[in-house]
């Protein structure tokens, strides 16, 4: 199943949305969601490239912050307690990891992605990092998984795979769409 068509537009639109600064509008909505999870271990991640930066949200958490960390390809993921200020590296994809490598396991994710449609599938870059990482956390316990994205990033007619594991919300700086 060819994905590209689909990854092309939806960065091209990503990259106009990242230039107009819409970030603090999105976390806005985004620490409004997650006050219903105030104690929970959450994962965000370290924006690259064009991403929309999680780091307002997960710098105001009150419960535990992680990071993902790539261990190797088509590996889960495991998570990295994080804390702004704190020592961080380069790690795999140019993502950065924290020097001190502190795994928990989060049961709410803010998953970054290429595009996203209307029924809650996401689009990533082609790893299946998070696919099989939320595929693993949930069959332990409930787990969340929430999109974060700019509103330019939707698509239509998103092509999807038995393996593509669902969102359960997806919020953007115009709406919070849940699922």
């Amino acid at each position: 199943m060819d994905k590209s068509p689909f990854r092309k537009a939806a960065f091209a639109a990503r990259k106009v949305a990242h230039a107009e600064g819409l970030d603090a509008a999105a976390n806005a909505l985004l620490q409004a969601e997650l006050a219903a999870f105030s104690d929970a271990s959450i994962a965000g991640y370290m924006p690259i490239r064009t991403e929309i930066s999680p780091l307002k949200t997960m710098d105001t958490h009150r419960g535990v912050v992680s990071v993902p960390v790539i261990q190797a390809e088509a590996m889960p993921l495991k998570f990295a307690r994080w804390h702004d200020g704190g020592t961080m590296v380069d790690g795999p994809f140019g993502a950065q990891v924290p020097a001190e490598l502190d795994y928990v396991e989060p049961t709410v994710l803010i998953v970054p992605l290429v595009g996203f449609d209307r029924a809650g599938n996401r689009l990533g870059y082609g790893g299946g990092f998070y696919d099989r990482t939320l595929e693993i956390l949930r069959a332990k316990r409930p787990t969340i998984a929430i999109g974060f994205a700019y509103e330019a990033q939707k698509l239509d007619d998103l092509p999807i795979e038995p393996t593509d594991q669902p969102l359960d919300m997806i919020v953007t700086e115009r709406r919070v769409l849940r699922f």
